[in-house]
């Protein structure tokens, strides 16, 4: 029989890669025959997250000339580069375009075509529109993936699990509230990919809590009200009627950070400075292994701190006291905090231009407001503040933290589970929404159908209905009989709903004490507790513990997934190509 090969998952990991097979196999398995079987719902390229049918009105969350699919000489690969055109390039638009999804999904889809038909022609792809079940099958021996809708199984000489965001279990705070929820009427809408959840419940005009203020919140607002039919006209939102009024709050009580609104001009950051590989491997190679806050979170705040204020000094020069020279120096050769916030208060005399992390991710600390119409005043002044700052290049040393954000994803990646709090930092900060997105929410501020409800919020369930809370207005609660949980489910292995990872940790597959799957960070081979690879399973996505940064890479930054499908692509073509030599022999 055919060496058979089975990718579990045919959205943009899948569709990477197959193109990174397509890119090695001539160099590694060319000539021996390969029946390669996808296996997923949802059409191949845009798989569920990212499929042609969703609404025109959601948006990709990057510039078009930001999203590419392709390799270049930036990526640290042992492949072959193969170039090819970003998303902008490709559809013919502008490149600062937010363009909607369908048209990702279009490109997705002709990405995959273009990946099969590179592929060697003795080499097979079967698309199964279905979903797989469990895996079995020994160490050393073939797989049998098990389809629904299928009474026999696929066999496989090797599995590759390359599932996108999942549906969990709820935890047991959403399950408490989604039983009061039964008990009394009301509605509960647990985390979940907003373009799935029937929003139908949520009825025009009634008060509707929302926890949660990032792109899935960005997703419920867009389709509650332009999906109901109200529009804009400038900075004004016309409804039409049919909107509920939303009450929003977070862990913040903000917005996640505008995107950046110019482009990079003048030299980059030399980076990595401060965490690079020789860093991390010195982590890694720790005996009794390291804590995220006390030995690697000092080396990411020195690396961001180097990307901003080398932007800072060599582009605008004029608000610095020193030279870049002897600031360099002295930031290099600091060792402690107080040491380099003496050095930045004599180098950058106003306040606004020195980088304080901490502030950023608690932008509401400590911060009260008298009333609620106070604190919609000071949150709309706070969003038009970051909208004028993130557009304006006087402050670019932002978007040298952005390329300093990438930078140290790209190592931390290596690191395994770091814990949720770096990628919802990360997040925050590079991974907002469109400006338009949050000029979006300001007309609705303005109009009433949005309501800010502040940091630390907290949801409560009593009296037959939901109770929101905040610190940020004191003694100040929202009620109602509505709650939507606006996040994605956490990726966790022990909550997950797909009976394929709940089967493979059943058999023994290992979880971080955060939930993440457990994978080789070099290839990607799933590990058991003992922490064994396994010869022939492999996993790459967010569930796995080598999670890596959005879904996808912008152009020459060397994106860690693409070096990722490199690996397990290599790893799993040289397995084949020996397997075939044995059978030969």
């Amino acid at each position: 029989m055919r060496p058979q090969l089975v990718i579990v998952g045919a959205g943009p990991r899948g569709t990477g890669l197959l193109e990174r097979i397509a890119a090695n196999a001539p160099e590694l398995y060319a000539g021996s025959g390969l029946d390669i079987h996808l296996v997923d719902p949802h059409p191949p390229g845009g798989g569920r997250i990212w499929r042609q049918e969703q609404s025109p009105l959601l948006w990709m969350n990057s510039h078009a000339e930001d999203v590419t699919m392709f390799t270049d000489d930036t990526v640290r690969m042992d492949g072959p580069v193969r170039e090819g055109p970003t998303l902008h390039e490709w559809a013919a638009l502008d490149g600062r375009t937010f363009a909607d999804r369908r048209i990702q999904g279009r490109y997705l889809r002709w990405v995959y075509e273009r990946a099969r038909a590179a592929l060697p022609p003795d080499i097979t792809v079967h698309h199964h529109p279905t979903r797989a079940l469990r895996v079995g099958g020994p160490r050393d021996g073939r797989q049998q993936v098990w389809l629904a809708g299928r009474s026999r199984p696929l066999p496989a000489d090797l599995v590759i699990l390359a599932l996108g965001h999942l549906d969990a279990e709820l935890d047991s705070e959403q399950a408490r509230l989604a039983a009061h929820a039964r008990t009394h009427g009301l509605t509960h809408l647990p985390p979940d990919f907003t373009a799935d959840t029937d929003l139908s419940a949520l009825r025009p005009g009634e008060p509707v809590l929302v926890r949660g203020f990032g792109l899935a919140f960005v997703d419920l607002m867009v389709l509650l009200t332009e999906g109901r039919g109200g529009r804009y006209d400038g900075d004004t939102y016309l409804p039409s009627g049919r909107e509920p009024v939303l009450y929003v709050g977070s862990r913040r009580g903000v917005p996640y950070h505008s995107k950046i609104g110019y482009d990079w001009t003048g030299d980059r950051p030399p980076l990595p400075r401060f965490l690079g590989p020789a860093e991390t491997d010195a982590l890694l190679a720790r005996p009794d292994g390291f804590d995220f806050r006390r030995d690697v979170w000092p080396l990411v705040e020195k690396e961001l701190g180097f990307a901003h204020y080398h932007r800072l000094f060599t582009a605008h020069p004029e608000r610095t006291a020193t030279a870049w020279a002897d600031f360099e120096e002295g930031y290099t050769a600091a060792g402690d905090p107080a040491e380099l916030a003496a050095l930045v208060a004599a180098a950058v005399p106003d306040p606004a231009d020195r980088l304080d992390l901490a502030a950023l991710d608690h932008p509401l600390a400590g911060v009260r407001y008298a009333s609620p119409e106070g604190f919609q005043d000071g949150l709309r002044a706070y969003v038009e503040a970051d909208l004028k700052r993130r557009h304006d290049p006087a402050h670019s040393a932002d978007l040298g933290v952005f390329l300093g954000l990438l930078s140290v994803y790209g190592q931390l990646v290596r690191l395994g589970d770091i814990g949720p709090w770096w990628h919802g930092f990360f997040s925050y900060l590079a991974s907002g929404p469109p400006g338009p997105r949050l000029r979006q929410m300001l007309a609705l501020s303005r109009a009433g159908l949005l309501r800010f409800l502040g940091a630390d919020m907290t949801v409560t369930a009593e009296d037959g209905a939901f109770r929101a809370a905040s610190p940020t207005v004191p003694g100040h609660s929202v009620t109602a009989r509505a709650l939507v949980e606006a996040r994605l489910p956490a990726p966790t292995v022990g909550r997950a709903r797909d009976p394929l990872l709940r089967a493979l940790h059943a058999d023994g597959a290992a979880e971080t004490p955060e939930g993440l799957l457990r994978v080789d960070p070099r290839d990607g081979r799933v590990l058991d507790g003992a922490g064994r690879p396994h010869p022939r399973r492999f996993a790459l996505g967010p569930y796995t513990d080598a999670r890596t940064p959005g879904a996808f890479t912008r152009p020459r930054t060397g994106g860690p997934a693409f070096r990722q499908n490199d690996a397990t692509a290599r790893t799993a073509l040289s397995f084949l190509r020996a397997r075939t030599g044995r059978a030969a022999a």
